[in-house]
């Protein structure tokens, strides 16, 4: 199967996508309203599968470190809600995975999908099922993370998913989206300045062919033909 089939087969959406599919072009689309959908595993801003989660403490809005520190430092608010934030106002997150890759609770192991009651303990970070929360923590009165044993309160518990109530992921909604705010990647810009820039991606045997014509290509030479009048 060739990469384009996988990336017609992703479970998300990249910033173009979004923006030619769904971001309103079309005036008289009467699907505007429509909730879109994003994954718990995609970053907020970059709607990209994370890998180095944070959220806010509050909504529990995922983003990549990657992504919102440059975005943070440009405009200073929080990519969806749009209110003030300062990187000191995001939790890192700590998921886990199985055998498999697949994120899951640590302590009962079950994977973590789009149904998934999902929540985090701001001071430690760890990512639980709120399942085994309710269970371990809540009904028990133990209120000490279940990994490390470190002590927290009922109100430092953070919703990352709850099903009944999927409103942050909402695309539709998202103020970076509405107010089409960007970071301009100043190394990717000066990249595009190559011709060969958009040859980045094919195959490994057009990508030898270009190397080795890289090495052996001569410029014509231009000749001058003087005629002499005598």
């Amino acid at each position: 199967m060739g990469k384009k089939q996988h990336q017609k087969d992703k479970l998300y959406l990249t910033c173009t996508e979004w923006t030619e599919f769904y971001g309103g072009k079309k005036k008289d689309n009467k699907d505007r309203s429509a909730f879109k959908r994003l994954p718990f595993y995609c970053c907020s801003l970059s709607f990209q599968p994370f890998e180095h989660p944070y959220c806010t403490a509050e909504e529990g809005v995922i983003f990549d470190l990657v992504n919102i520190v440059p975005f943070l430092k440009k405009y200073g608010v929080n990519p969806v809600s749009g209110k003030k934030m300062i990187a000191k106002d995001l939790v890192k997150l700590n998921f886990h995975k199985n055998i498999t890759g697949k994120f899951h609770c640590p302590v009962t192991f079950r994977i973590f999908n789009e149904n998934t009651h999902i929540v985090a303990v701001r001071s430690t970070g760890n990512v639980y099922s709120y399942e085994a929360v309710e269970r371990l923590n809540i009904k028990a009165n133990f209120w000490r993370d279940l990994l490390n044993d470190e002590p927290f309160t009922r109100k430092e518990l953070i919703t990352i998913q709850d099903p009944t109530s999927l409103e942050k992921f909402n695309l539709q909604s998202f103020y970076h989206l509405r107010k089409k705010l960007k970071v301009v990647d100043e190394e990717e810009e000066e990249a595009k300045k190559d011709s060969r820039y958009h040859l980045r991606h094919v195959n490994s045997e057009a990508a030898s062919a270009l190397n080795e014509l890289d090495a052996t290509y001569k410029a014509p030479v231009r000749l001058e033909i003087i005629i002499a009048v005598i």
